[in-house]
C-alpha cells in the first residue's frame, strides 16, 4: 500500500454550545486505500467527516487533505474531493441522466466532457439500461449508484462516503460493496462512515472506532482482532435467570479475561479454551446452571469494538455523548 499521507488530522476538535461532537481526534489516512471510520449512531463519525469536506469549520486542531488546509485552502479541497451523504436530495423527476447533467453544470463542466464523463460512471455503476428511468422507478440500492456516481463525476482525488448502505437490503449492500473496491483497485482513496461491522470488516484497509468523539483504537481489522487476545467461548443457557451469577463466579478465574451478558448467556475471552474450558464448566455445574450450547471462536470485530468502549456498537449512547 502506498504510504503517501491523503489526509492528515491533527487534534481535531468540534465543539457545539458546550458539548464536544468530536473531541481531540488525530489521525492520518494513506493514498489508496479504503479508510473506516466506525462507531454508533451519534458517536462523531459524520461530524468529522463534514469538518472534512469543509462543510464545518474545526473549533480547533487542523485537518488536511493532500497538503491542503481544510480551512484556509477550502477551495481547493473541494476540487480534490467527491462527498456522497446518507441522503441525498434526489429529485423523484428527473432521470438518472438528468441528475447527472444538473450536477455537470453545477461544476462547471463543459457539455462534451459532461457527457462522456457521464456516460463512463452510468456504465461503472451499472445504470446504462436505467439511465433515462425517472428516479422515483429506482429501487433503493439504484439510488445509491446514482448518489456513488454523482459522487464520482468531479473525477476526485478522494471520494467520501457517509453510511454508503444504510437501509440498503443485502444485495443491494454487497453491490455497493463491490463498486467501492473497484474504486480502490483503479487507486482512489475512499474514506466511509459506518456503524455496521461487517462492512467495516469487509472492506477496510484501516478503521479508527470512534464512540463519544474520540478514536478508542486504530488499525487494520486483522491487527486489532489479533490485538485483543484470546478466543471467545459462547455459552447459551437455558435459565436466563441463572446467567448473573456464573458471570459473578467466572469473573477473575485464572485463564479467564473478560466476561460479558448477552440475551441468552455468556461472551467469555479466554486466553486458551483447552484451559479455560473445563473451568466454565465446573463451575457452571457446581451452580446448577444448564448449558444449552457453547461454542468459541476467534475475535471478532464486534468483540473488539466492545473490548475499546464498553458496549456493543448496537446499544445507545448516553445523551450526554450524543453527537451527529
Amino acid at each position: 500500500m502506498d504510504r503517501t499521507i491523503a489526509i492528515d488530522v491533527n487534534r481535531l476538535c468540534k465543539t457545539y454550545d458546550s458539548h464536544k461532537a468530536v473531541d481531540d481526534l488525530s489521525f492520518q489516512v494513506y493514498a489508496g486505500e479504503i479508510f473506516g471510520l466506525l462507531g454508533p449512531n451519534g458517536a462523531g463519525k459524520s461530524t468529522t467527516l463534514r469538518t472534512l469536506i469543509t462543510l464545518l469549520h474545526p473549533t480547533s486542531g487542523t485537518a488536511s487533505i493532500l497538503g491542503h488546509d481544510t480551512v484556509r485552502d477550502a477551495d481547493t479541497v473541494r476540487t480534490l474531493i467527491g462527498y456522497v451523504p446518507q441522503e441525498r436530495a434526489i429529485d423523484r423527476f428527473l432521470t438518472g441522466r438528468e441528475h447527472l447533467q444538473l450536477l455537470g453544470a453545477l461544476y462547471h463542466l463543459s457539455k462534451d466532457e459532461a457527457t462522456k464523463r457521464i456516460n463512463e460512471l452510468l456504465k461503472l455503476v451499472d445504470l446504462e439500461n436505467h439511465a433515462d428511468r425517472p428516479a422515483k422507478t429506482y429501487s433503493g440500492g439504484m439510488k445509491r449508484k446514482l448518489d456513488i456516481a454523482c459522487g464520482l463525476l468531479p473525477n476526485p482525488k478522494i471520494l467520501f462516503l457517509d453510511e454508503p448502505t444504510l437501509g440498503l437490503d443485502v444485495q443491494s449492500r454487497l453491490r455497493i460493496w463491490e463498486y467501492v473496491r473497484m474504486l480502490k483497485a483503479r487507486g482512489m482513496t475512499v474514506v466511509m462512515t459506518t456503524n455496521y461491522l461487517d462492512e467495516a470488516d469487509q472492506l477496510c484497509d484501516r478503521l479508527a472506532i470512534i464512540d463519544g468523539g474520540k478514536i478508542k483504537t486504530l488499525g487494520s481489522p486483522v491487527e486489532l482482532k489479533i490485538a485483543l487476545g484470546g478466543d471467545i467461548v459462547s455459552l447459551t443457557l437455558k435459565e436466563a435467570d441463572r446467567i448473573p451469577s456464573l458471570e459473578i463466579e467466572l469473573k477473575g478465574r485464572p485463564a479467564i479475561k473478560s466476561v460479558r451478558t448477552t440475551t441468552k448467556g455468556l461472551d467469555i475471552r479466554v486466553e486458551s479454551p483447552e484451559k479455560a474450558l473445563p473451568a466454565i464448566l465446573d463451575t457452571a455445574n457446581r451452580l446448577g446452571c444448564s448449558i444449552e450450547f457453547i461454542q468459541y471462536n476467534r475475535p471478532r470485530l464486534d468483540d473488539v469494538f466492545i473490548a475499546h468502549t464498553g458496549r456493543a456498537i448496537t446499544e445507545s449512547i448516553p445523551e450526554t455523548e450524543s453527537a451527529s
